[in-house]
């Protein structure tokens, strides 16, 4: 049996939103605010929240060497943004494809950005009659001068197939720590059965090199029928993709109604969705588990009501020394950031902040500080330092 979140007991469901998915919920009322307060075992904040900068629905966000920030903002704008909080607009972003849950993404450092100024980064691109699907693209980042840019944008992987809707592009990016292979999180866009066709790589996590080519050990390179890049399956809307420091792979995902994951992503692995989940459709028909069917990974975390998670780091900073070795990701519907602590392969929430916005991505900064963007319009970016 899978090990449950510490929102397992609270009677409190948070509520669904239009679309199907608790990235899009408005919040929670304030009986849901004190429930989750009831379940924390924090008392009180260990950190001070210092505000940077304001944005338009920023998504994701990554540092320089040289302690600037880069932070896409989803309908389509890349932001270099100082420790005072100056922001720079940055030329040469491609146009994407914005509505729903849809438009910029992920922008991630090359793993040799110190030599070859090369940034990754995601987007929904639109298709043939009303489809769309994510896009991973690599460019060089010019910023001498008083307009910085990105310069070759380089497009080198593409969900496949396009579908119709604005739901569950996922296309969060992580290299491996040795910096030799790219792992992209891609979700199964609202159609749940791609996740487990294996001609398609919706509802997956797919490893390349570096520049989009496809390793020869990937573990379904020699399957008929299967696409090359797959490395696992059976996921949802994967919103977090992250190494700890034993060069482990995890992901966490939104679960359909509740039962969001945090998942221990292995080489050829099937994690049974939409065959088995913690949660059941929004329409009300039931999912059964996955301890019902042994052959699907099961979640090293559940939760259920959900949280919906967004963002994943592991901390190693010596700001807050007790957490390292902890993850952290943001809560959107739960409106708060939490921390994950392990055991071996084994995993629990281990403590619940309550941040008052729903908190959209987190990063660890070159300081050791916490560094969390608060979703949509207005989205802040605040520095969590150690209280005195």
């Amino acid at each position: 049996m899978k090990n449950i979140g510490l929102s397992l007991s609270v009677a409190v469901l948070v509520a669904a939103c239009t679309n199907g998915d608790d990235a899009q919920a408005n919040g929670n009322t304030s009986a849901e605010k004190q429930a989750m307060s009831d379940i924390s075992p924090v008392d009180r904040k260990p950190f001070h929240a210092t505000e940077i900068a304001g944005f338009d629905e920023p998504w994701a966000m990554t540092f320089l060497p040289d302690g600037r920030m880069l932070v896409s903002e989803k309908a389509g704008t890349l932001q270099l943004v100082d420790a005072k909080g100056q922001k720079t607009e940055i030329g040469g972003v491609p146009e994407v494809d914005y509505g729903g849950q849809g438009g910029f993404g992920d922008i991630v450092l090359a793993p040799d950005f110190a030599t070859s100024n090369m940034v990754y980064l995601s987007w929904v691109e639109a298709g043939d009659k009303d489809t769309r699907g994510a896009v991973v693209g690599r460019a060089r980042l010019e910023l001498k001068g008083q307009k910085p840019a990105l310069i070759n944008l380089q497009t080198i992987w593409k969900q496949n197939p396009k579908v119709e809707g604005r739901g569950h592009f996922s296309h969060r990016i992580a290299f491996s720590p040795d910096g030799e292979y790219l792992f992209i999180g891609s979700g199964e866009r609202q159609k749940f059965d791609p996740a487990q066709d294996m001609a398609a790589n919706l509802g997956k996590i797919v490893r390349l090199y570096p520049d989009g080519t496809i390793p020869k050990d990937n573990p379904f390179v020699d399957k008929d029928g299967a696409l090359p890049e797959i490395w696992s399956l059976g996921h949802r809307n994967i919103l977090g993709l992250a190494f700890d420091s034993k060069g482990r792979l995890w992901n966490q995902e939104m679960g359909p109604k509740a039962g969001d994951e945090l998942n221990l992503v292995q080489r050829g692995t099937n994690y049974g969705y939409p065959i088995v989940s913690e949660g059941d459709h929004y329409d009300g028909k039931k999912i059964p588990n996955h301890d019902t069917r042994p052959e699907f990974a099961a979640p090293k975390v559940a939760w259920v009501p959900t949280i919906a998670p967004s963002g994943l780091i592991f901390y190693s900073g010596d700001l807050f020394p007790a957490w390292k070795g902890s993850a952290f990701m943001g809560g959107l519907a739960s409106q708060a950031l939490i921390r994950v602590s392990f055991d071996g392969d084994t995993a629990k929430e281990a403590e619940r902040f309550l941040m008052d916005n729903r908190i959209r991505e987190v990063e660890q900064g070159p300081d050791g500080a916490i560094y969390v963007l608060e979703d949509g319009e207005g989205g802040r970016l605040l520095k969590l330092t150690p209280t005195k």
